[in-house]
């Protein structure tokens, strides 16, 4: 399996946001120095920003009614209804389209999908939604 740094090349279930976004493809979880864990993972290495996110902290989600924000009555909310506008915008990627597969074909599929839509064409690496560039071979994908 290739790396980037100690990073496994594939997306895991525990790396899907609430939200539906792939943590796997943040800059933050690639990056060397203080790598992030994910949304789901420990607090540690996580800027205030990411810790205080209003989607991973909010009421509903905290009192552990749900794993996915598909899962609320008041979805899409405001918040990520402006969260999927910015992500289509800048990273070609919808935390709402996310959502919706992860609703009609499971978690595991999803990631398996993410996988195949993620990897380089040119090296097969796991891209990083945040640049346009394959981080392992420089391939121009975006």
């Amino acid at each position: 399996m290739a790396m980037i740094g100690t990073k496994p090349n594939s997306t895991q279930p525990t790396l899907i946001a609430a939200c539906g976004i792939n943590c796997r493809l943040c800059r933050a979880y690639v990056r060397e120095k203080k790598a992030c864990p994910g949304c789901r993972g420990e607090d540690t290495n996580k800027t205030k920003i990411r810790i205080a996110c209003r989607i991973k902290n909010c009421e509903k989600m905290l009192k552990g009614k749900f794993e996915y924000c598909f899962e609320c009555d008041e979805f899409p909310c405001p918040r990520l209804s402006h969260l999927d506008k910015r992500y289509r915008t800048n990273y070609g990627t919808s935390v709402l389209d996310n959502l919706a597969s992860i609703k009609n074909i499971g978690i595991l599929n999803f990631v398996e999908t993410e996988n195949s839509k993620w990897a380089c064409p040119e090296c097969g690496a796991m891209l990083c939604m945040h640049h346009p560039e394959c981080l392992s071979c420089g391939t121009k994908w975006h």
